[in-house]
């Protein structure tokens, strides 16, 4: 993680870049865990959103299809 914020403050621009794309695969897998965790935890897609400034739709839009996926998963069963 060091190695990546280094990098991305650098002078090196493919250095750079190549951080700023990994640091923005990781946050893009932490908002998808933190988003599952908080949708069974009976968070509304509305808290959701306002915790992470975007609007209900945007974050259901990203993030819904997890919700349905585990609906149609439980129906097999």
């Amino acid at each position: 993680m060091v190695t990546l914020v280094r990098d991305a403050t650098g002078r090196d621009p493919a250095d750079g870049l190549a951080a700023v794309a990994a640091l923005s695969g990781l946050l893009e897998v932490l908002e998808a865990l933190h988003v599952e965790r908080a949708r069974r935890s009976g968070w509304s897609w509305g808290a959701i959103a306002k915790e992470l400034g975007v609007s209900r739709q945007a974050v259901h839009q990203k993030h819904g299809d997890v919700d349905r996926r585990k609906q149609r998963i439980a129906k097999r069963r």
